[in-house]
């Protein structure tokens, strides 16, 4: 082979370099592709969207009273999307919202009512009433559980549209609120899905596990952090296949469905947390598949 020869196939690539080193010049560089947002539905337990201006530079910091609140890209715009708590009143309210070195402002949103069912049960009061073992047990894994949930990464999600974590039929349980023997107890702040012991529960995006653990109600849980305050609950879980602090993949396998804790049945309790709300899974997750005709 001769030198010529020898030295084109170097020649060719120090062009196509330059070639590449030109169009970022002239182009800039290929945007990051934006996180698909939620669906919007600004109610106690919802999402509201809230537009912040163009978007150029970094994000802003964005608050909800004390909590940072997850900023995304949409279409030129930086876009809030604001968890809301299930014990939020509707009317006014506002974010404060900080960009660069300027003074803070305030950006106002509105929050609309909404009625979340209630049921009332009658049981034996054993079911109700915990023992004082079982309430310094809870007590603890409460105080646990809050470090946990103010877990703040400042990576984005990768994506804030989820795949359903387990196949089954979805119930519409978020919000209820159950009164044990006259006694009202916290509204539910998951949604619980259908599905036999052992069936395999799927993370629905990439994330980093922040929690693995066996608690009084929950039982075997999974928390999984995606990133600014934008978190996913698996509870009741008959095993767990991840440790803390793993990274995982959408769709890997996060354990296996189950009925430990106070259950009844075994299920899928999934939560999903937005600045430290829990809010409506059903405002991320894509719509079930039609069934086969």
């Amino acid at each position: 082979m001769s030198r010529r020869s020898a030295h084109a196939p170097r020649r060719s690539r120090a062009r196509l370099a330059r070639a590449a080193a030109l169009l970022l010049a002239l182009y800039g560089a290929v945007p990051v592709a934006r996180a698909a947002l939620p669906a919007a539905r600004a109610v106690p337990g919802g999402v509201a969207l809230v537009d912040l201006g163009a978007a150029h530079g970094a994000a802003p910091t964005v608050l909800r009273e004390t909590r940072r609140v997850l900023v995304s890209e949409d279409g030129g715009r930086w876009v809030a999307v604001v968890g809301i708590p299930l014990d939020a009143s509707p009317g006014h309210a506002e974010l404060s919202l900080e960009e660069g070195a300027g003074a803070a402002h305030r950006v106002g949103y509105e929050i609309a009512p909404k009625e979340y069912l209630t049921q009332a049960l009658e049981v034996a009061p054993r079911h109700v009433n915990l023992s004082k073992r079982d309430l310094a047990r809870y007590e603890r894994e409460k105080v646990r559980l809050g470090r946990v949930l103010d877990t703040w990464s400042p990576s984005p999600p990768a994506t804030l549209a989820l795949a359903a974590p387990v196949g089954g039929v979805r119930s519409s349980s978020f919000g209820l609120r159950r009164v044990f023997n006259g006694e009202g107890r916290s509204p539910h702040t998951g949604m619980d899905i259908a599905a036999a012991a052992g069936v395999a529960v799927a993370a629905p995006a990439a994330g980093r596990v922040i929690e693995t653990g066996d608690y009084f109600f929950n039982g075997a849980t999974v928390i999984v952090d995606h990133g600014q305050g934008f978190m996913t609950l698996y509870c009741h879980l008959s095993r767990i296949d991840v440790r803390r602090g793993q990274a995982v993949r959408a769709g890997q396998r996060l354990g296996l469905v189950g009925a430990t804790g106070r259950v009844t049945g075994p299920h899928l309790h999934f939560g999903v947390m937005l600045n430290h709300a829990w809010v409506d899974p059903e405002l991320f997750l894509r719509p079930p598949a039609a069934p086969a005709p």
